[in-house]
């Protein structure tokens, strides 16, 4: 399988010919969903779910479908009949190829006074790789890839060098970091690499690597 991180959230996994992209959302490429052949969507947060770039991917590739939870699936369900997929914990599916499976339920705490909002993780071919969405959420089968989410307004790095010793991967690749500096990447890099037990990797935006 060949992943391919994009900009913050938005990776693309490529297997036998076909693609398959999770979280194209605004702080991507704008063309980071093109030509996908399945999208999954992990929550509506803007940075994870860009209406506009889902539109433009379906409308392009007549057969490609999207899988996400409800709060997204009502936003685009109505202009693509039967391509957008209500997905919630505990479901698994095929998407292009990919055997996905689901697991969680709510995004992770922000403030306790800001409401919190559904949030789902995509476990792809029987572990392959796991991406979380806005939650450390731990699935309850090995991980070989963990997308790891490294910086954002709900978590801290202590936070997160212990999900990825819950999680017990043999690998994490950083997504969620486009608020994270070029001055600060070393501090992550050193940190998460030395005390999270797993190896600890980073690609550029459209960088590529086998998993």
């Amino acid at each position: 399988m060949r992943l391919t991180k994009m900009s913050h959230a938005c990776v693309r996994l490529e297997k036998d010919g076909r693609t398959l992209v999770i979280d194209p959302g605004g702080f991507s490429e704008r063309d980071a969903a093109s030509g996908a052949d399945a999208i999954l969507v992990t929550h509506e947060h803007a940075d994870h779910f860009d209406e506009g770039r889902l539109r433009a991917a379906l409308e392009s590739r007549p057969g490609a479908e999207i899988w996400t939870l409800k709060s997204v699936a009502e936003q685009i369900a109505a202009a693509f009949p039967g391509r957008v997929h209500t997905v919630g914990h505990g479901d698994t599916f095929t998407a292009a190829g990919f055997d996905v499976q689901v697991h969680g339920e709510l995004h992770a705490v922000i403030h306790p006074d800001i409401p919190r909002i559904t949030n789902v993780g995509y476990l792809v071919d029987g572990g392959r790789v796991f991406h979380p969405g806005d939650a450390l959420t731990v699935p309850e089968v090995p991980v070989e890839t963990l997308m790891l989410p490294v910086m954002a307004p709900w978590n801290k790095i202590s936070e997160v060098i212990d999900y990825v010793r819950e999680v017990g991967p043999q690998r994490t690749y950083d997504v969620h970091d486009a608020l994270l500096t070029d001055l600060a990447r070393p501090i992550y890099d050193r940190q998460l690499g030395t005390l999270g037990g797993a190896e600890h990797l980073r690609l550029t935006p459209g960088a590529s690597a086998e998993v």
